[in-house]
């Protein structure tokens, strides 16, 4: 029973090293695909495109095992929470990197473009610092940090402000005919693509709370919920007592 118990602790640490290990590979598709759009680079595109293939194999794996230890093992308590986090993670991470893919793909559709100086700036700190709230993400869930993971939120602000400078940004340029209608509509995508890594990020810190404390914004609202209904039952129960007494 021991050696069994010992088998499927290697096991959740297998499976952490690899979330950590598909963060990290999500982590340099930021970059990656940043530079493929400011440089105007067809070949490095295509690359990012079919390295993408790798994530998903990896993604695809982990809740694969996740599963296979769900079925098994029946975990319980923070066992069990780490493993749906990895479930959760997976999927997260899996879409971040998909994400950049769609960067990818934007650059290839506006091959040629040339970005003024400002627009090039407020997509360099855009990747910047989504790929700076990735990194403190996953540093949260490694740490079992529950304050770093419930930070993030706030964190992400920043990026959101880039994000309407950068759009303003898109206007000005359209404005002066720096860029056409097609560059600045692929361009918003584009800059929509990484508002939602730092969204993603967020979401990690939000699974990662889960994982530490057993807490999710959802009890919240959920325990919200009852409570208006008890309310009400409450009320309707004193509605039909007041008719009750007023009858014959």
């Amino acid at each position: 029973m021991q050696e069994q118990r010992k088998t499927f602790h290697q096991e959740l640490d297998a499976i952490r090293d690899d979330i950590v290990r598909l963060a990290a590979l999500v982590t340099e598709f930021i970059p990656r695909g940043t530079e493929v759009l400011l440089n105007n680079d067809l070949r490095g595109a295509q690359q990012l495109i079919e390295d993408d293939d790798i994530l998903d194999e990896l993604a695809v794996d982990i809740e694969d095992r996740c599963y296979h230890i769900l079925a098994l093992q029946q975990p319980m308590a923070s066992d069990l929470r780490s493993i749906v986090t990895a479930i959760r993670l997976a999927s997260e991470l899996e879409r971040s990197g998909d994400l950049m893919v769609n960067v990818a793909k934007g650059a290839r559709r506006i091959y040629g473009a040339q970005f003024d100086p400002k627009l090039r700036g407020l997509i360099e700190r855009m990747s910047e610092e989504a790929q700076r709230l990735f990194r403190l993400a996953i540093d949260a869930y490694v740490e079992h940090n529950a304050g770093l993971a419930a930070a993030l939120d706030d964190m992400d602000d920043q990026l959101d402000a880039l994000h309407k400078d950068y759009i303003q940004a898109i206007f000005e340029s359209h404005h002066t005919g720096s860029i056409d209608l097609e560059a600045a509509v692929q361009l918003a995508l584009i800059g929509r693509y990484y508002e939602r890594i730092g969204d993603h990020a967020v979401n990690i810190g939000t699974r990662v709370q889960y994982m530490v404390t057993g807490w999710l914004p959802e009890h919240g609202g959920a325990a919200r919920a009852k409570a208006r209904a008890a309310a009400r039952q409450a009320m309707g129960s004193d509605d039909a007592a007041r008719v009750d007494g007023d009858g014959p």
